[in-house]
């Protein structure tokens, strides 16, 4: 492995830079402080309240009132100033080396790797440029091994674009995270920055392989769920930079065959599953994910499963807890780690802890890729490769057609994962239900079918995650910006406005209420309780709540925008009607 010291002339800005990135770490410091001393303290040794049990619907209430004026412009002001604490360029690298996920040595440098089809000269030469001599003694730049995903001294993946992190331990750039971050970027007219995203996106699929899970080396094994026709269209439409789509269309196509060739094959059913390459525990799970009495995620899995029956949710609990031995399957560990590509992690959905999910095609992953054809098929129209675009049709349609005899479920009228080796829906009521109708994959008919699943997720703050509290943060109570924004906007594609701008609401007002008493957007909110204080719900993963937040800060801006559509509709029906009684 090849070692490069950082070295090089400072470019006459660097005070300027200097200044702007300690006001920005100011910030980030005061952010986190408000948050670590207006949450309450977690527990996650608690058992929480009906674990495993279903969650009752919450009672139908009258709409909810639009934010005021007042808590429009103090969330949007809030928003805009976070954009730019999030946002880590070259200036910034020796903060973003640094990873609260897996902690180093004192005084030891953190490494930043490149690609080996990356010039690792010329990326030490620009580093070097733009560091001064201490943050260049704090970094060491190498090049990646040839076996990358057996490698033990993890550090940061080199992109050479600014982006915008999500928050708080989440100090790198994610893959679906980034796809509601740029939808937020381009709200609020940072056009630039979301296209500087999108090209690093681009750039991990021709360096990296893939779109990362994020840019630290021990997501080499795996992606999110994929958003990139979707993102690089949506940057488009924006610029219209036809040589810079032409450029980027290879990459989408490169970037589609990683999720519809194996290991990413869901059997023979045409559809796709999420599977992570890697073997064993995650690193960064036994680097950082520890209670107070010290012991990892892995360690409380595995002490409830050792508690378990013969079956678990439904499964063998041989699966995935080898008894004799005491210890976690390679079965549970594949599972974990491929829950992780999913985006939701942990949640029972797939089984417990997500652990039998390499067996399922879920509703998210093939409504995305339905999209992600329909989307590829858009940029070749405008492109004008008219037969290039009508294959991509077929293949959506071809999608959608298996996602019918697969995942719609006719009897209950929801979309439900389909266990590949069981030959079966799984009944377990999830938010991703709206996908199908947020990537226009549902019938109308359907869509109709699907919107009185409200009855069961919908709760004061917005939409549950599911209807099950399992300890785990994707599952009841729990709500996320991204699945907010999904069901809104999947319910006003399909003409049901009074119920995305309620949901809608619901979730902005709760937004509002903990940044007014706490002073910071965070990652997830307890929608039943309408609360930011999440951790003595949750037994499993990491307890705290990130403050940043940006798929937070993204939804909440495109649901304003509804919101203030129908404010400005409504006083346009009270005026016409006022006119029309004089």
């Amino acid at each position: 492995m090849e070692d490069h010291s950082i070295t090089g002339s400072i470019p006459g800005t660097r005070a300027a830079r200097r200044a702007a990135r300690t006001r920005a770490a100011a910030l980030q410091v005061a952010l986190i402080v408000a948050a670590l001393a207006a949450l309450a303290p977690r527990d996650v040794t608690g058992v929480a309240a009906q674990a495993g049990s279903a969650i009752q619907p919450a009672r139908r209430a009258e709409p909810l009132a639009l934010p005021s004026p007042d808590e429009a412009t103090a969330l949007r002001t809030y928003i805009e100033r976070t954009w730019e604490v999030l946002t880590r360029t070259l200036d910034d690298l020796p903060a973003a080396a640094e990873d609260p996920k897996y902690p180093r040595p004192a005084g030891e440098p953190w490494p930043v790797y490149v690609a080996p089809t990356e010039n690792l000269a010329r990326v030490s030469a620009h580093v070097a440029s733009t560091l001064d001599e201490a943050d260049r003694r704090r970094l060491v730049v190498r090049v990646l091994p040839d076996r990358p995903l057996d490698m033990e001294d993890h550090g940061l993946l080199y992109l050479p674009e600014p982006y915008v992190v999500p928050g708080g331990r989440f100090n790198e750039m994610y893959g679906w995270d980034s796809y509601f971050i740029v939808r937020g970027l381009l709200a609020a007219g940072h056009v630039e920055r979301a296209r500087q995203m999108t090209d690093n996106h681009l750039y991990q699929v021709e360096h990296y392989g893939m779109v990362l899970n994020a840019n630290r080396t021990y997501y080499l094994s795996r992606s999110q769920p994929p958003f990139l026709a979707t993102q690089v269209l949506e940057v488009f439409e924006r610029t219209r930079d036809r040589a810079w789509l032409e450029r980027a269309v290879g990459l989408v196509d490169r970037y589609y065959a990683v999720w519809t060739q194996a290991p990413h094959l869901a059997g023979t059913t045409g559809l796709a599953r999420y599977y992570d390459r890697g073997e064993g525990p995650a690193p960064e799970v036994v680097a950082s994910e520890r209670d107070a009495r010290g012991r990892t995620h892995y360690d409380r899995v595995a002490e409830h499963f050792a508690q378990a029956g013969e079956r678990i949710n439904g499964f063998p609990t041989a699966l995935f807890y080898d008894r004799r031995a005491r210890r976690l399957t390679p079965f549970f560990y594949k599972g974990d780690r491929s829950m992780r590509e999913s985006g939701f992690d942990p949640s029972n959905r797939f089984g417990p802890f997500g652990a039998a999910i390499t067996r399922f095609a879920p509703v998210c992953l093939n409504s995305l890729l339905y999209r992600y054809e329909r989307d590829r098929a858009a940029l070749a129209r405008h492109l004008e490769r008219d037969g290039e675009a009508r294959l991509w049709e077929r293949r959506a349609e071809t999608r959608r057609l298996e996602v019918d005899r697969r995942l719609w479920n006719e009897a209950r009228g929801i979309y439900l994962d389909f266990d590949v080796e069981a030959g079966e829906r799984r009944d377990y009521l999830f938010a991703t239900t709206f996908f199908p109708l947020w990537t226009g994959l549902a019938t109308p008919a359907q869509a109709r079918r699907v919107r009185a699943a409200l009855e069961q997720l919908e709760a004061p703050g917005g939409l549950l995650t599911s209807t099950t509290v399992s300890g785990s943060q994707w599952d009841a109570p729990f709500g996320w910006a991204p699945l907010q924004l999904a069901a809104v906007e999947g319910l006003r594609r399909y003409g049901f406005e009074e119920d995305a701008a309620r949901l809608a609401a619901r979730f902005v007002g709760l937004v509002s209420k903990e940044l007014g008493e706490h002073g910071i957007i965070v990652e997830k909110y307890d929608v039943r309780r309408r609360e930011s204080d999440v951790g003595s719900g949750i037994r499993f993963g990491y307890d705290t709540n990130e403050v940043g937040f940006g798929w937070t800060n993204a939804a909440v801006l495109e649901m304003l925008a509804l919101l203030d559509a129908r404010q400005r509709e409504a006083v346009g029906a009270a005026q016409g009607e006022g006119s029309a009684s004089r």
